[in-house]
């Protein structure tokens, strides 16, 4: 996945939530775009999500190993 497609998905308004799926099978929920921090060859993807909102954690997803990306439903837990 190109740096531009995953720009254009944080920054569509009104945001729809994505999923990352990762060539390991692993994937990643963006549910709000300040979840992500998108930088040349990777995305951060906050995890851990605590009650606040906040993610106590990120992890380092490498753009060269999106598999594919999947919109969630608004409301999916």
């Amino acid at each position: 996945m190109s740096p531009e497609g995953i720009r254009t998905l944080l920054k569509t308004q009104p945001f729809r939530p994505f999923r990352l799926v990762m060539s390991s099978g692993r994937s990643y929920d963006v549910r709000h775009p300040e979840m992500a921090l998108l930088l040349k060859n990777d995305i951060l993807v906050g995890v851990d999500i605590a009650d606040d909102g906040m993610p106590a954690e990120f992890d380092i997803c490498p753009l060269l190993h999106v598999a594919t990306i999947e919109h969630l439903a608004a409301g999916a837990a």
